[in-house]
């Protein structure tokens, strides 16, 4: 076995979360022009059958036991959960909200790595998560017209980053023993029937019509979101130690906003940045106070 600098692991990560930037501004684009379920379904098909080919040409070993069940976690909440969700979210939100939202990400992977490995952070963990969600959460109401008014698509936002923290801690465990990359190809290659099914009921509608840039974020999220990502991700978080490579995290939801304005000119006011610095601190406490438990 090659040994690996644990400094390496923070360097995948940060790889992997550069590509994921860019899921919640492009989703937000493609949505714009094919229907969600489509953007969600079909592109896990596709990085599914790149998956498949890559699994293929390397020979790779089958799963077994109790592997399959846990690819099954990892399916459902990176491949079927997260981008399922936030489809839907975006049909309506701005990229920039979602990202100021999901931005508890880190946390919330650090917290599901706590619980799957029966650990018990002090309560000053705790006590960021609670701080932290409780902002995301009067951000999301404050921009959804005012306190106490709470949008759908801020429910279906919660819900994502819930299902991606339960898979990317999953995932982190399982890649340290079918490998990185190989991780979310099995996990792509399982769900592929009901993201097949579910990408043939969107079709079935309608013809998709789309305008270049539209089917340009797509390719994006099924290439890059659903497949290449990952295999920097989950190699970072294979190397570890996963709460630190998670921290690498804070900058995904400060990246999503830049791009949200840059590239969809989105209008990032004062609420937006504020609601973002606030959350993205409060997550940071939170991991930080995990990784130093003395």
């Amino acid at each position: 076995m090659i040994p690996v600098r644990r400094s390496s692991g923070l360097w995948w990560g940060l790889l992997g979360v550069a590509a994921f930037s860019f899921t919640v501004p492009f989703t937000r684009l493609a949505v714009a022009g094919l229907p969600p379920l489509f953007v969600a379904s079909g592109r896990a098909v596709l990085a599914a059958a790149l998956a498949a080919i890559a699994l293929a040409a390397t020979r790779q070993p089958l799963p077994r036991g109790r592997q399959l069940l846990r690819l099954g976690v990892v399916a459902g909440g990176v491949v079927l959960g997260f981008p399922l969700l936030t489809s839907f979210a975006l049909t309506t939100a701005p990229a920039s909200h979602g990202a100021v939202v999901v931005a508890l990400l880190p946390a919330a992977t650090a917290t599901a790595a706590a619980l799957r490995g029966r650990e018990r952070p002090r309560p000053a963990f705790w006590l960021a998560m609670l701080v932290g969600a409780v902002a995301a959460l009067l951000f999301a109401m404050f921009q959804g017209g005012g306190f106490g008014r709470l949008h759908w698509s801020d429910l279906l936002f919660f819900g994502a980053m819930v299902a991606a923290a339960i898979g990317y801690a999953e995932g982190g465990l399982l890649s340290r023993e079918l490998g990185a990359w190989q991780t979310v190809s099995w996990a792509l290659v399982l769900a592929a029937p009901v993201m097949v099914l579910l990408t043939g009921v969107s079709m079935a509608g309608a013809p998709l019509t789309a305008s270049p840039e539209q089917w340009g974020a797509f390719l994006y999220l099924g290439v890059v979101s659903m497949f290449l990502g990952f295999f920097a991700w989950y190699r970072g978080l294979a190397i570890g130690p996963m709460a630190q490579v998670s921290q690498v995290q804070l900058v995904q939801p400060v990246l999503g906003i830049c791009w949200a304005g840059l590239l969809l000119g989105e209008d990032l006011g004062w609420a937006t940045i504020l609601g973002g610095i606030a959350v993205v601190l409060c997550a940071g406490v939170a991991v930080r106070v995990r990784l130093n438990p003395s």
